[in-house]
């Protein structure tokens, strides 16, 4: 199940941009984001759907006490706000910048409906992205409120081998580049970046991963 959640090579930004159909190509340009800036907020109009062409973006809500509740960071290549074309007329979710020189390709809601209605393939290709994004926002959100934060370190290092891994050829270790800062690997599961830090170097000691900056390996003997 290949990139239900991020989409790497499949890059919905060079088949979904307006820029790439000449019909839309003269009236749209691409919005610049600083780090900390937001696209949109909670009850914010849901007019747009969103492609990220450079940087991240975090989506989130706040609970009733004021805590910010992570649902994803997205990176390159990746749609959001597409509960829009579903008939949603207020955000839910705030969707925040996260990276210097964050540059989005914003996308009509009608001019979106307008591309589905000319190509039933693509249209279909949407509906399932969303349909696949919803289940595991549901799967991850029940992981939050039910498990503990090593349960949801090693399931959240299971999504990510299964969307980025490859097989190392000299090892047979699982090899994961990445896009994921610590900090945004600590939003993403609940837990503080101390926490966090804690939790790799307990796996590393017990010879369950080994892992840098931008890259995760699983020992085989675990995989």
């Amino acid at each position: 199940m290949k990139s239900i959640w991020f989409f790497d090579d499949v890059n919905l930004f060079r088949k979904l941009c307006p820029h790439k159909f000449k019909a839309y190509k003269a009236n749209h340009s691409f919005d610049a984001y600083k780090k900390k800036d937001y696209i949109y907020f909670e009850e914010d109009s849901s007019n747009k759907v969103y492609l990220i062409e450079r940087g991240k973006v975090k989506i989130g809500y706040y609970s009733e006490d004021g805590e910010e509740v992570v649902k994803a960071i997205l990176t390159r290549g990746e749609l959001f706000g597409e509960t829009a074309i579903l008939g949603e007329t207020k955000r839910e979710e705030f969707a925040q910048s996260i990276d210097n020189g964050t540059n989005i390709c914003p996308i009509g809601v009608e001019t979106m409906h307008s591309l589905m209605r000319d190509n039933q393939a693509f249209s279909f290709k949407i509906y399932k992205i969303i349909g696949f994004k919803l289940k595991k926002l549901e799967r991850r959100l029940q992981l939050l409120l039910f498990k503990d934060t090593k349960t949801r370190l090693l399931d959240f290092l299971e999504e990510l081998c299964e969307d980025y891994g490859y097989d190392c050829e000299k090892t047979g270790d699982k090899v994961i580049p990445h896009p994921y800062t610590q900090k945004d690997i600590a939003c993403l599961i609940g837990t503080s970046r101390p926490t966090l830090n804690i939790l790799l170097n307990e796996l590393k000691e017990e010879k369950i991963i080994e892992f840098s900056r931008k890259e995760i390996r699983i020992y085989k003997n675990i995989a």
